[in-house]
């Protein structure tokens, strides 16, 4: 049975969080609103949403604080609004676990596009899984697992973000092959073509800090320098 995504979203602008609330209830999802972090913070947990909708800029607690906290508590989707343009600003999002950003002034249109495709690689909202069934891609003692968004080294699981997940499937696709950053985005990000390709490098380096014993000496997700990323030569035994 079809359940409606529940989508949390944290905006103190009172007019920016109707106008948002607006669009994504149009899209059939459940859509809650917190004015501040303390409160987006408290009903994260309480409502445990299919994914949030974070202003960075917000009295309290910020949107990048509530980031960092939810992040090391769950793995739902973060999206982040930010009035911050700086590549810098956007990849300390990225570094505390967002699965991906808007610049203000943004379209209605594009967040919904956003939350859609975010939605839809955490696999959320979708049709059954018997419906849309993936083989689990398994690659020496790595397992990426599409249906349960899961996946594993060596039998442990291992929390991943949408985006993270999207750049393991892509690599264990075709393990043998060398993608460049460019290609990622366009596999892994989906119509997101044009974000930067430096927050390929901030998300593949928290997956090593999630996957790897060193993460300075990667055994998984490795750099082919001048080129881009692959899945290392020990993971394929």
């Amino acid at each position: 049975m079809w359940t409606a995504p529940r989508i949390l979203v944290a905006e103190d602008d009172p007019k920016q969080a109707r106008l948002i609330r607006i669009y994504l209830e149009r899209e059939g999802h459940q859509v809650t609103v917190a004015a501040d972090g303390r409160q987006a913070l408290e009903r994260a947990r309480a409502l445990r949403p299919d994914l949030l909708v974070l202003d960075v800029m917000m009295p309290g607690l910020d949107g990048l604080d509530v980031c960092r906290v939810i992040r090391a508590e769950a793995s739902v989707p973060i999206l982040l609004l930010t009035a911050r343009s700086t590549e810098d600003d956007m990849l300390l999002g990225l570094d505390l676990g967002a699965d991906d950003y808007l610049t203000k002034p943004y379209s209605p249109r594009v967040l919904t596009a956003r939350v859609r495709a975010l939605l839809r690689r955490a696999g959320v909202g979708g049709a059954p899984a018997a419906a849309s069934a993936e083989p689990v891609l398994r690659v020496g003692d790595l397992e990426v697992d599409p249906n349960r968004f899961e996946v594993r080294t060596a039998g442990r699981r291992v929390e991943v973000t949408a985006k993270e997940f999207g750049i393991l499937q892509t690599l264990a696709a075709e393990p043998s092959r060398v993608f460049t950053r460019a290609q990622i985005l366009e596999r892994a990000f989906g119509f997101d073509h044009h974000v930067l390709e430096r927050t390929v490098d901030a998300h593949v380096m928290n997956l090593r800090r999630k996957m790897e014993r060193d993460p300075a000496d990667p055994v998984y997700v490795q750099t082919v320098y001048g080129r881009g990323y692959r899945l290392g030569p020990a993971v394929e035994g």
